[in-house]
């Protein structure tokens, strides 16, 4: 004879279970609804902090300096894409009469190789006297580009050249560290997964940015 007792004790463990479950799976999605508000949240502040700063080459400002970040090199010290198309923008800045300098801020060091010589080289290479370029080879990040600039350069006016997605980042916080900076937006002759990936990156990397600028 079946034990009534134990079955309803085991139809109550279960749907103790099952409720423990549900609510684990509630959780995890209102935590990851969270996120995503967080980083469109994040987004969002940066393109209205840089709203009216942002422009194509040929709608550029005049400045005194135009700043390019770093970026990625290839295996024969070559810039890769996105710098290509950074440099090229500021090398026709230059040109147009936009600017009078370049600073070429990276990572001397970096892991894909000397962002700095890679930059000068690129620059000399097609045409632009090095006399015109100044060097940091310590930015190693976008709010240390902005930062040292700013600090050791003595820049106040600038252009940063960048791609789309980086552009409200970085003259956010350019402009956060006292640089009347407007951003222009690179070249970038890439594939569609490096611009997939670099996208997802500008995304995830808005709330640390807000963050800082707020924590300042």
């Amino acid at each position: 004879m079946v034990d009534d007792r134990a079955t309803r004790r085991g139809k109550s463990g279960g749907g103790a279970g099952r409720r423990w479950v549900r609510r684990g799976l509630e959780f995890g999605v209102a935590l990851g609804a969270g996120a995503v508000l967080v980083v469109v949240g994040a987004n969002v502040r940066l393109w209205m902090m840089s709203s009216g700063h942002r422009f194509e080459p040929a709608a550029a400002p005049t400045v005194p300096v135009v700043i390019v970040p770093g970026a990625k090199v290839g295996p024969d010290g070559a810039p890769m894409a996105y710098l290509r198309g950074r440099l090229d923008v500021a090398i026709e800045l230059l040109r147009a009469g936009k600017a009078r300098e370049i600073l070429v801020s990276g990572d001397a060091a970096g892991t894909s190789g000397d962002e700095i010589a890679s930059m000068m080289r690129y620059l000399a290479d097609h045409g632009v006297d090095p006399a015109l370029v100044r060097s940091d080879g310590a930015g190693l990040s976008t709010r240390e580009t902005c930062a040292r600039a700013e600090r050791l350069f003595e820049i106040d006016r600038a252009i940063i050249v960048t791609q789309y997605r980086h552009v409200p980042r970085a003259v956010a916080l350019c402009r956060a560290e006292g640089i009347d900076a407007d951003g222009v937006t690179a070249y970038c002759e890439c594939r569609r997964m490096t611009v997939v990936r670099n996208n997802i990156r500008e995304w995830l990397a808005a709330p640390k940015a807000v963050a800082g600028l707020i924590l300042r």
